[in-house]
């Protein structure tokens, strides 16, 4: 297809400029019909790309093109290349791993976040990005019940949350002189140790190593029945290290761990740590929007004790991906540990405005407040709860449908949105290894379908199935199609 824009000619300064805003206009139109189409309909896709390794690759140019290709051929494309490896997290029988939504508001502001293309190095690089994150994050921390004065920010994902937290975690005591002297070569400096569930998320032990402390030095401890973290353990864990010459530094206490949304008790492991004076970070990247919810509220009960705590908007508050937010008790431990100023970022407001980079090791910022700010503001704070609400239903009518129905069992409290259950056929009562297999051929047939996606975990011994509600667009039409598929795969292998 021609181009429908002049070819660059380094010889003639007039076509070296951005393509025509005439030209946005028009192909932005396009573009919002298509997206419309998409959102309208997103079934009409199978869930999961049905692509092996390397195929999107095999179909894609080697070289970069060397002359000007038309947005009219560069659209067409996505169709034809990018839309068969996509796997659809906006359809509503995504019910794998912790489903999202990138909703209707949510694009809106994203799309206005690349229009504008704000960089938040400093206040003065856009105040409005600093000022509208300080004002979303501080909605966030109203309507979740969370103390007034917490400070708020925005990062990319829970990982790199986390490891703000615990970096901070680490500048807490100055005497430790980490930020100026490091951790290598300091016969002196006892090792760090930080301390959580079984069931704490993996980025905990990233964190870790990326900060130096080393994946060793994170010590699991074991959980209950309820799969949450075991109180008792924590405080022998951190006797034993004590007379072992270690260091005890941070607990990371999970409020909706990742396999059963377990939620570790906040308030006695918040105790242990103001006497033991450990940092004390909230995984709540999940579950922290239950916050809305009188209910989620009690299931919470202490948090407001926590140092730190992360919540993903991108998860469960239906903000496109990626957007974080970040708490902390501790502001000023926050930006003792990354503030760095060199002399071409210095101005005249630096000890008055608010530069994020001052709380973080990125330098640049996305405006990714803007589109929270179209979120939040689109469904409000009671609407943002009773979709959560919904969601916690549906989990529980699907999870009464499981004890409802012979040889198939659910293996955890349904706490949130997330049901974990299998199917336990006489013929393998005792035989862990061929249930484990016997499940894992239900789970493969019901995602070959296309219709519904579901993802596994494992507790302990046990394979299991999960069902996570969380698609703004999942209906319990939806989980009950994945039910009748899970059936028939169940009499199927």
């Amino acid at each position: 297809m021609s181009s429908t824009h002049p070819r660059t000619d380094a010889s003639d300064p007039s076509t070296l400029g951005d393509i025509p805003a005439e030209e946005f206009t028009r192909h932005a139109d396009a573009l919002t019909r298509w997206i419309t189409e998409y959102l309208r309909s997103p079934e009409r896709y199978p869930v999961l790309a049905r692509v092996a390794p390397g195929e999107v690759l095999r179909t894609l140019p080697d070289q970069a093109p060397e002359g000007a290709e038309s947005l009219d051929a560069i659209l067409a494309d996505i169709d034809r290349l990018i839309m068969p490896g996509v796997t659809h997290w906006n359809h509503p029988g995504f019910l794998a791993y912790f489903a999202n939504t990138a909703s209707v508001p949510g694009i809106l502001g994203e799309m206005l976040t690349a229009a504008l293309n704000q960089n938040g190095i400093l206040w003065r690089t856009s105040p409005a990005l600093a000022e509208l994150e300080e004002t979303t994050t501080g909605w966030l921390r109203d309507a979740f019940g969370l103390p007034p004065d917490w400070f708020g920010m925005i990062t990319d994902t829970a990982s790199v949350s986390t490891l703000q937290a615990l970096a901070a975690a680490r500048e807490m005591d100055p005497a430790l002189e980490i930020r100026r002297r490091g951790m290598s070569g300091r016969p002196e400096l006892p090792r760090l140790r930080i301390y959580c569930s079984e069931h704490a998320h993996s980025s905990v032990d990233k964190a870790a190593i990326t900060l130096g402390i080393g994946a060793e030095n994170v010590v699991r401890l074991p959980a209950d029945d309820r799969y949450r973290l075991r109180v008792d353990a924590l405080e022998a864990a951190l006797v034993a290290d004590r007379a072992t010459g270690y260091r005890p530094l941070a607990v990371v206490a999970t409020l909706g761990t990742t396999s059963t949304t377990s939620v570790d008790p906040i308030a006695g492991i918040a105790a242990i740590c103001r006497r033991e004076r450990l940092w004390l970070h909230a995984d709540a990247a999940y579950g922290g929007p239950m916050l809305l919810l009188p209910e989620g509220r009690a299931l919470f009960a202490g948090v407001e004790h926590v140092d730190s705590m992360v919540v993903n908007p991108h998860k469960w508050l239906f903000t496109p991906m990626d957007c974080s937010v970040l708490w902390t008790r501790h502001r000023q431990v926050l930006k003792r540990t990354f503030a760095l100023t060199p002399a071409y970022l210095e101005t005249e407001e630096q000890e008055i405005a608010l530069s994020h980079s001052d709380y973080s090791f990125q330098l640049g910022r996305r405006f990714r407040a803007l589109k929270l700010w179209f979120v939040i503001r689109a469904f409000g704070v009671h609407g943002l709860a009773a979709r959560v609400r919904h969601h916690c239903s549906l989990a529980t009518t699907f999870a009464a449908w499981v004890h409802a129905t012979e040889d198939w069992e659910v293996v955890a409290p349904v706490e949130m949105s997330v049901v974990c259950f299998r199917h336990v056929p006489v013929r393998f009562a005792g035989n862990e290894p061929g249930l484990a297999a016997h499940n894992s051929a239900i789970l493969d047939r019901v995602n070959a379908s296309g219709r519904v996606f579901l993802s596994h975990t494992k507790l302990g011994a046990r394979y299991v199935l999960r069902v996570a509600v969380g698609n703004l667009r999942t209906e319990e039409r939806h989980l009950a199609e994945a039910w009748q598929l899970l059936r028939e795969g169940a009499g199927a292998v």
